[in-house]
């Protein structure tokens, strides 16, 4: 039997607004950027399914070098920011990665619709799957899965929670989205 070599994870935990979040890298970027509320349950079944056999090693100053740290205090401090420059490594399945990355493009203060998603990403037809895929996002604010409305310009689903997405949007200045969406799709 052939052992798979570790895998070094990188943790630190940080507050932002007024929340806690967790920032995971490997050596090669960003892995993961978690909601104070699923750092056990969720983050447990992904490091599962994609880490295999890893070690943890808590460091800020990797977090500082990449420039995350700074660059998200400073969207949370209201700031237009752009989070391009950081380097990713994406887990997931290649559609997954496809739509992640999409998400990428959307700029501070727009948002788009599952569908202008999907079309932006060159596949029109796959709507629902687009949507699984943006509530298994593993960076959020980073790839930024909550400026994904819904087709009637209302919140729809987001791991965070509603809140959380309506307090995202507001802090990019985005107001006219309407409040009357659903938790169904929480993942």
């Amino acid at each position: 039997m052939n052992q798979r070599e570790r895998t070094t994870i990188y943790r630190h935990q940080l507050m932002l607004g007024e929340r806690s979040w967790t920032l995971w890298a490997t050596d090669k970027g960003l892995v993961r950027l978690s909601f104070y509320h699923d750092e056990e349950r969720i983050s447990q079944a992904w490091l599962s399914r994609y880490a295999g056999p890893h070690q943890f090693v808590e460091d800020r100053e990797v977090f500082t070098e990449l420039g995350v740290i700074q660059l998200l205090e400073n969207y949370f401090a209201g700031q237009p920011i752009s989070f391009t420059s950081l380097p990713l490594d994406l887990w997931g399945t290649a559609f997954q990665q496809e739509v992640w990355t999409g998400l990428a493009g959307i700029a501070h203060g727009q948002v788009a619709t599952y569908k202008q998603l999907a079309e932006r990403i060159g596949r029109p037809q796959a709507v629902r799957a687009v949507g699984a895929a943006n509530g298994q996002n593993p960076l959020p604010v980073i790839l930024p899965c909550h400026r994904i409305i819904g087709a009637n310009g209302t919140l729809t689903g987001y791991r965070g929670g509603l809140v959380l997405k309506q307090e995202l949007l507001q802090l990019e200045g985005i107001h006219h989205v309407g409040t009357a969406g659903h938790e169904r799709f929480a993942f």
